[in-house]
Parts: C-alpha cells; sequence; structure tokens
C-alpha cells in the first residue's frame, strides 16, 4: 500500500500549483476520481481482514479529509485572487469630480407651441385641445368639402377603422368647440396633425395652430389686425411687412394667403407664405348651429413648424424630427 502521508503531501503541492478552477479539478481527479489515487486504495480494503480493514479505512478516510480541506482552500484562494483583480480593473477613484447631471430642454417646436398660446390667450383666446382621430364629418363636410370636393385631394391622410381618419388640420377642433360654446368664440387650437406627405419639405407628421373668432361684427380687418399683431410679438419686431394675397379655401370666403417680409437677416426682402386665412363660410357657421345671418367671423391656420423654422432660422425640417441632440441643444 503506498504511503498516505506521502500521498496527502504531494496532492498540497499539486494544489497549490493550479492556476484556475479548469486545473484545480484536473487536479482533484488525480487524488479523489474514480480512478484516483484514493480511490485505487480504497479497492484493496477487501483483500483484508476485518481488524485491518477498518485501521487502514480510517487512515484513508482521514488522507480523504485533509486532500478535501486543501481542494477546498485553494479554490476560496483563487477566487478571492480572481475578486482582487477584477476591483482592481474596476476600481474607481473617488477622488476624481462626478459627472455632471444634464438637463434637458424644452423641443423647439413646443417652445412656439406655447409662445403662441401666450400671445392669443393675452387677447382673449381660449386654447382648445381634442381628438387626434377624427370622424369624416368633423374633418371635411363640416367645413364644406363633401364627399368628392376636389379640395379633398389635398389631404389624403391616414384612414382607421369605422369610418375614422388621422385628422389633416385642427380645424374639426373648431367645429366641435363652436358647436359647444356660445358666441362670441375666440379660440385657437394647436395640435398634431397627419397627411401622407414625407418629402424634403413635409412630414407625415406636422403641428398646426388653427385661430377662430365669431360674433355679430367681425370683419376682415379684425382678422388683418389680430394676425399681424401677432407676428410682430412672436417675431419680436415691428418692422415685419405683412400682406393679405387673395386665395381658395373651401371652409372661408373671402380667402386670403398671409405672407410676411423681414427687414433685416438672410431672408429680408423676401415674401414668406406664413398662413391661410379668410372669413368663415356660411355654410361652415350653419354646420356651427350657428344663424350666418347673424354671425360672421374669421379663421386663419399656421404650421408650427414654418414659424420655428422662420425664428431660429431652421433650414431643413426634418431636424425637428430626428432627436439629434446637437441640433437640440442649442435650444437648451
Amino acid at each position: 500500500m503506498e504511503d498516505l502521508d506521502a500521498i496527502v503531501a504531494e496532492a498540497l503541492d499539486v494544489f497549490g500549483a493550479a492556476a484556475d478552477d479548469a486545473a484545480l479539478d484536473q487536479c482533484k481527479a488525480r487524488y479523489l476520481g474514480k480512478s484516483g489515487r484514493l480511490t485505487e486504495i480504497l479497492k484493496t480494503l477487501g483483500k483484508l481482514d476485518p481488524e485491518q480493514r477498518r485501521e487502514v479505512g480510517g487512515r484513508i478516510n482521514a488522507a480523504k479529509e485533509r486532500i478535501e480541506s486543501a481542494l477546498t482552500a485553494r479554490r476560496d484562494t483563487l477566487a478571492q485572487s480572481v475578486l482582487e483583480a477584477r476591483l482592481r480593473e474596476e476600481s474607481i477613484d473617488v477622488t476624481l469630480p462626478g459627472r455632471a447631471r444634464t438637463r434637458g430642454s424644452i423641443h423647439p417646436i413646443s417652445r412656439t407651441w406655447q409662445r403662441v398660446e401666450e400671445i392669443f390667450a393675452s387677447i382673449g383666446f381660449d386654447v382648445a385641445d381634442g381628438p387626434e382621430i377624427e370622424t369624416d364629418w368633423h374633418n371635411f363636410t363640416a367645413l364644406n368639402q363633401p364627399e368628392n370636393h376636389p379640395a379633398r385631394s389635398m389631404h389624403d391622410t391616414f384612414y382607421v377603422e369605422g369610418g375614422l381618419l388621422l385628422r389633416t388640420h385642427t380645424s374639426p377642433m373648431q367645429v366641435r368647440y363652436a358647436r359647444m360654446h356660445k358666441p362670441p368664440i375666440k379660440v385657437i387650437a394647436p395640435g398634431r396633425t397627419y397627411r401622407i406627405d414625407s418629402d424634403a419639405t413635409h412630414s407625415p407628421m406636422f403641428h398646426q395652430v388653427e385661430g377662430l373668432w365669431i360674433g355679430e361684427n367681425i370683419s376682415f380687418a379684425d382678422l388683418k389686425g389680430v394676425y399681424t399683431d401677432f407676428l410682430h410679438r412672436f417675431f419680436e419686431t415691428d418692422r415685419l411687412q405683412v400682406r393679405f394675397r387673395p386665395s381658395f379655401f373651401p371652409f372661408t370666403e373671402p380667402s386670403a394667403e398671409i405672407d410676411m417680409m423681414f427687414d433685416s437677416g438672410p431672408l429680408k426682402g423676401r415674401w414668406l407664405e406664413i398662413s391661410g386665412s379668410g372669413q368663415v363660410h356660411p355654410r361652415v357657421i350653419r354646420n356651427f348651429g350657428l344663424d350666418p345671418e347673424r354671425y360672421v367671423g374669421f379663421a386663419f391656420g399656421s404650421g408650427l413648424e414654418r414659424l420655428t423654422m422662420l425664428r431660429y432660422g431652421v433650414g431643413d425640417l426634418r431636424l425637428f424630427f430626428e432627436g439629434d441632440l446637437r441640433f437640440l441643444e442649442q435650444f437648451a
């Protein structure tokens, strides 16, 4: 029979030389595996008489316990070494200054939205908000665009089940608001709108603000005064020319495009279309549930993206929707 003390001493040396858990497992198999040194010795116990078997078996178990203790100790040492190596690699220098937590900012279109609301609220306009999924009647028919009307082709949009659609303008809110309030009616309706446009100058989702003033003696002159004052206040300059150019919209009669021109900067001397407007069509006033013989008024609609681009000098509409922090941080 081999010397058990020599086997234990040899195992301790082999375990101590193992560099990792995989090598240690191989060493363990050499002594404690199915064909290990101690296992082979245990197989010889059957050849001994009972007295010798008891004495030799006790010595083998003691040797096995010493080897298992040494194995466990070596595993703990290797695990501690791995932990210490990770701590060194992932150490944190607590003397370094902390990383600053950046603050978010309001999106430029949201800035314009808030500014428009503040300006019109200061002259007595309410702000209306409503559904972005609309009925055909509110979006088209009530606004003097019955089925097969040519103007509908300019408002190609996204349809959903049940005859509903994503609104193509915020004018449906004028209808909803007017049918729930008594004149005089002064309201703006800012919000998201949808049309199937996706070229470099359009987006399938964009923002509009519609305005409506209905009363007994509201004229086109009131429209010119209100909207001209709005532009002067929005762009913070009185040195801004505004003109009303005849046009056609099915929901107003007469109708006008509103143009503006800066007196300085890169756009100096250029007329820029900024809004559509006009006296509300009598048929639309009737759809409001009002008598067009008694009540008149005006309406206008402006794109918030266009206002934002002109105010901040942004040259590409797509920048508003790309989420590029290099662009957005300029407005922080």
